[in-house]
């Protein structure tokens, strides 16, 4: 049998994805993939301060710091231009926002709304949050991925204290998917889908990615999202790499990693290390090791700092970027985004990060790992019952 060409492999890849998703992914889009505080937002500011029409954006976390105040200031030099600025919050993660920063916002004339507060929430609704990262500036430049508007993703990953993360610029056809994201949201929490600002403007080609954007929203059953890993999973013929900030899956995509790696494709999973910022959720995940180990799965714990990227490279022509992790919060209850790009040139850029990453990663050893002590387990065994929350 002939081995299938890197253009075969491609296409096969994206009619999978077309028809099992029911989402078409479009061509001629331009990708620039984005790391860490110091290019992620020195490009998502320059976009804002450059809008001559529309800027929309929201986010799960916005927090406190001079980065924070640096985003308001220049949402509200635009809106005081006579730019349609519209902000949408998520209630919960976005609740430590400075009341100053969002007076001088509205004051300047932007629109902030609010993704489902808890305060007006039964306990079930208050469990399913917009964790999507969208930008889109103009209708023609988008942003997604990772980071959030806060301090801890300042910098370059030098320490600690600077969060490692991914986030990528799209322009092309592939903006309206994203522009699409904010306005399933933005329905939800303001009566106002659009206005006469809104010039809804074609795409010309920008460049040679092909890209779906794919939408997780929380509900009950299978989830699009869901489609689409497992996609990817049991496409991989030689390479699946994952980077998450959060790493709490249920057993059936544990399988399916254990299942590509027994097949004969390299399986490699980045995940934070001894700075994580949800010990419980690093448990979560840390009670499926042993099976992962043994199956062939390569696990590394990034070391200088907070790992958070949300990345997935396989076979070296196709990549996952957006705003999931690979847990159950962003596959069951949270509404999320992500891209799947068909391009070599951009995975290859992707897959250096990560080569990159793994120097400055531990790896997890099997051996070593069964010998991890009793008061590990004990704590791997206390974080079972909410494991499907993590």
């Amino acid at each position: 049998m002939a081995v299938p060409t890197t253009s075969e492999r491609k296409q096969r890849m994206r009619r999978r994805l077309e028809r099992l998703i029911g989402i078409a992914a479009t061509e001629g889009n331009t990708l620039v993939p984005l790391r860490n505080g110091d290019e992620i937002f020195t490009a998502m500011l320059d976009a804002i301060r450059g809008a001559e029409h529309t800027v929309d954006m929201m986010t799960f976390v916005y927090w406190r710091g001079e980065i924070a105040r640096q985003f308001a200031r220049a949402l509200a030099d635009r809106a005081r231009a006579g730019v349609r600025v519209r902000l949408l919050l998520d209630g919960f993660g976005s609740r430590l926002i400075e009341q100053d920063l969002l007076d001088l916002m509205e004051a300047a004339g932007a629109d902030v709304a609010w993704f489902r507060k808890p305060l007006y929430l039964s306990p079930l609704k208050q469990n399913h949050r917009c964790h999507r990262k969208v930008l889109v500036v103009d209708e023609h430049t988008a942003f997604t991925g990772g980071v959030g508007i806060a301090e801890e993703w300042c910098g370059d990953a030098r320490n600690e204290n600077e969060w490692r993360d991914t986030h990528v610029q799209v322009r092309g056809p592939a903006v309206d998917g994203i522009a699409a994201a904010f306005a399933q949201n933005w329905a939800e929490c303001h009566d106002t889908l659009f206005d006469d600002r809104d010039r809804f403007t074609g795409h010309t080609p920008e460049g040679d990615a092909v890209v779906q954007v794919v939408r997780g929203s929380a509900s009950f059953g299978w989830q699009d999202m869901q489609t689409l890993i497992r996609v990817m999973l049991e496409s991989a013929q030689q390479r699946f790499r994952l980077a998450t900030a959060y790493f709490a899956p249920d057993a059936y995509f544990i399988e399916l990693l254990c299942a590509a790696a027994r097949r004969g494709v390299e399986v490699e999973i980045l995940l934070p290390g001894p700075h994580t910022d949800k010990r419980v959720c690093q448990l979560g995940g840390q009670h499926h090791y042993t099976e992962l180990l043994a199956c062939g799965v390569k696990i590394y714990q990034y070391q200088p700092t907070m790992m958070h990227t949300k990345v997935i490279t396989v076979d070296r022509v196709a990549a996952l970027i957006g705003s999931t992790n690979f847990n159950r919060r962003s596959l069951d209850h949270d509404e999320e985004v992500m891209l799947a790009v068909l391009d070599e040139g951009f995975t290859a850029t992707l897959d250096h990060h990560f080569d990159e990453d793994l120097q400055v990663s531990e790896r997890i050893e099997e051996a070593r790992w069964r010998r991890r002590s009793p008061a590990q387990r004990l704590r791997e065994v206390a974080v079972a019952p909410i494991r499907r929350f993590l």
